[in-house]
C-alpha cells in the first residue's frame, strides 16, 4: 500500500535533518568561547603578576615598625628580634608568662583573684613597642597585609586550643564602627587562623548590640562597665554556638573586659566552652605566680 506524504511530514524531515548541524555549530561556538575565556584569564593573571612585580621593584616593602626596606612580610630582622614571643612557662588559665617555672598547674595571681568567664587565654607576643605598631597599623591604617603573618603567629601560639575547637568567633565591631573602619581586624586575623588550623570562622552569631566608647584610657572597672551587656547571640543563631567549643579571636588583650563580656554572651548561648586567642597581651612583669 502506497503511503501519501503530507507537507507537514516533509517539513518535519527537513527540521530533523538540520538538528545535528545546529548542535555541531553550537558545540563549536561553545568550545571557541571556552578557549577565549581561558586565554583571557591567562592574560589577566600574567598582567597581574607583572604589575605586582613592577610595584615591588618601584615600591619595596618597608618594615611596619621602623620603615626600613624588608624582603619578607612586615617586620625587619632588627624589629623581629624586639618582638617578645610568649612561650612556656605561663599561667595555664590566662597565658601570662612567668619569670620562672613554678611547676605544673600553678596559676597566676590574676587568675586566682579574678577568674574570667573564659577557660583559657593564649597570646602570640607581649604588647610592647613593636607589637603595638603592628596592631595599630592593622587596626587603623588599613594594613591588612600584616594579617597573614600575625595570624600565623597566633595559630602557633594557640595550637593547643585550636586542636580542641569547633569554631572561631572574632570579637565583633558595632556596625557603625565597622562602617567607618571598613573591616574588622579580628575577623581578618580569624580568617588566617582558619586557613592554618581548619577550624571554621563563625562571624554572624555574636553581635555587638550597642556601641561602646574606646577602651583606651579607661580604668579596669570602667572597661568592664563600658562593655557590660554590649554583646549578644541572637536566638536565631544559637544553634551555631550551642554545644560547641569556641575560640574568641581578638588583636589585643589588656584588662580582658571585652573578651570576658563576649565569653559570657557565648556561654549564655550554651557554648560548651570558650577560650581566647589574641595576637598580643599586656603583661605586668611585677607579679609572680602563687
Amino acid at each position: 500500500m502506497t503511503r501519501k506524504f503530507r507537507s507537514s511530514d516533509l517539513s518535519a524531515t527537513r527540521r530533523g535533518a538540520t538538528l545535528p548541524r545546529m548542535d555541531a555549530e553550537t558545540s563549536s561556538s561553545r568550545s571557541i568561547s571556552t578557549h577565549l575565556r581561558g586565554a583571557l584569564n591567562t592574560c589577566r593573571g600574567a598582567w597581574a603578576h607583572a604589575a605586582r612585580l613592577a610595584l615591588d621593584i618601584a615600591l619595596p616593602t618597608l618594615c611596619v615598625a621602623c620603615r626600613e626596606p624588608v624582603a619578607g612580610e612586615g617586620v625587619c630582622a632588627t624589629c623581629w628580634a624586639k618582638l617578645s614571643f610568649i612561650a612556656q612557662p605561663y599561667c595555664p588559665r590566662l597565658g601570662i608568662p612567668f619569670v620562672y617555672d613554678p611547676g605544673p598547674g600553678l596559676l597566676s595571681m590574676e587568675a586566682i583573684a579574678d577568674p574570667p568567664a573564659y577557660a583559657r587565654a593564649r597570646a602570640a607576643v607581649r604588647y610592647d613597642d613593636v607589637a603595638r605598631t603592628l596592631v595599630h597599623a592593622l587596626k587603623y591604617q588599613d594594613r591588612t597585609d600584616l594579617a597573614p603573618a600575625m595570624g600565623r603567629w597566633m595559630a602557633r601560639a594557640g595550637r593547643e586550643l585550636l586542636g580542641e575547637a569547633d569554631a572561631l568567633v572574632p570579637v565583633p565591631l558595632h556596625w557603625r564602627r565597622g562602617w567607618s573602619r571598613r573591616y574588622n581586624q579580628s575577623g581578618a586575623l580569624a580568617r588566617i587562623i582558619e586557613r592554618q588550623s581548619g577550624v571554621k570562622v563563625t562571624t554572624e552569631a555574636l553581635r555587638r548590640v550597642r556601641p561602646t566608647q574606646q577602651q583606651i584610657g579607661l580604668s579596669r572597672s570602667q572597661r568592664a562597665s563600658n562593655v557590660q551587656g554590649a554583646f549578644k547571640v541572637e536566638a536565631s543563631r544559637q544553634s551555631e554556638i550551642q554545644g560547641r567549643r569556641v575560640i574568641l579571636i581578638d588583636d589585643v588583650l589588656t584588662s580582658g573586659a571585652t573578651v570576658d563580656a563576649c565569653a559570657r554572651a557565648l556561654l549564655r548561648a550554651k557554648a560548651a566552652s570558650v577560650d581566647v586567642l589574641v595576637f598580643a597581651r599586656v603583661v605586668d612583669t611585677h607579679k609572680a605566680p602563687i
